[in-house]
């Protein structure tokens, strides 16, 4: 009976709890999925595609940057006090650019056959139920990353294939309610998203040109208006909220670390010894111009 009375106890049920509301969630709306949905052999190519992308690159630059490849992820991590605020702003801003630039690539080569990138739409559901998606679509893949970026567990070389395969399972998971399965990472509708090629003829019809002008200008600035909001309330919100609560759950509930609040503010200002010895051994910007 004196293991009930245990903190380390109930945090054990706790992990079970919420780790049985995430594979019941993550396997029933696999289950479920979209029944209108005809090309469920495209589905799992793309969820296998950025799966596997995931795993290969956390590989390949995992030991210099982390690997986030995600804002959320990023979010999660500094929330846990694993990287400084100045890194995370600079790695969210990479990661938007790289998005870009990485769908204007595709873009460029397969412009006669890309309607819209794969931007995400929602399949009969309301924002608020979008939001609820992409917010535990996330929690499962920030878990995930905060706990192989735990110092204390001895991951070995499992990390990378870990990272994949929890962007895999929200790929498949997300197909019940997103026409391209979710995204889990804001930056990739940042990358992809366009807007739909309007009916010109409907405005060369009108007589007047000013009439042409602003019913054009109004119509951009209706889809504009649409789609910003539901990008920012639906695959913004959900996965940076995400982000923020998986790590607080992680770090301070299911695994609290022994850091104290001065160790932890040292690595969010960039004064963790560990980052000092970093700057000593590696070369400044301006020593390697010079």
């Amino acid at each position: 009976m004196s293991e009930i009375k245990s903190w380390s106890f109930w945090r054990a049920v706790l992990a079970e709890f919420l780790g049985m509301i995430i594979f019941i969630f993550m396997g029933l709306s696999a289950a479920v999925g979209d029944p209108n949905d005809l090309n469920l052999d495209r589905e799992i190519k793309v969820a296998f595609a950025f799966g596997l992308a995931i795993a290969t690159l956390a590989e390949c630059i995992g030991h210099i940057s982390g690997a986030h490849l995600n804002p959320a992820v990023t979010l999660g991590l500094v929330t846990s006090c694993r990287i400084s605020i100045l890194r995370a702003l600079f790695y969210m801003l990479a990661q938007m650019l790289g998005a870009v630039v990485g769908s204007a690539i595709v873009y460029g080569i397969r412009a006669e056959h890309i309607d819209s990138l794969g931007v995400n739409e929602l399949n009969g559901i309301s924002p608020a139920q979008g939001f609820g998606m992409e917010f535990m679509l996330t929690l499962q893949l920030v878990l995930c990353l905060v706990a192989l970026h735990d110092k204390r567990r001895d991951i070995g070389g499992f990390a990378p294939l870990a990272y994949g395969f929890s962007v895999t399972l929200g790929h498949l998971a997300g197909q019940v309610v997103f026409s391209s399965m979710g995204c889990r990472s804001p930056t990739r509708d940042v990358g992809s998203i366009q807007l739909d090629p309007l009916d010109l003829q409907l405005y060369r019809r009108r007589s007047m040109i000013t009439g042409y002008v602003l019913s054009l200008g109004l119509q951009v600035i209706q889809i504009v208006t649409d789609v910003v909001s539901l990008v920012f309330q639906v695959y913004w919100a959900g996965p940076m909220s995400a982000g923020v609560v998986a790590a607080l759950l992680y770090n301070y509930v299911l695994a609290p670390s022994d850091e104290s609040f001065k160790e932890k503010t040292k690595i969010l200002l960039c004064w963790a010894p560990e980052q000092e010895q970093e700057r000593e051994t590696e070369p400044l910007l301006e020593d390697v111009v010079e």
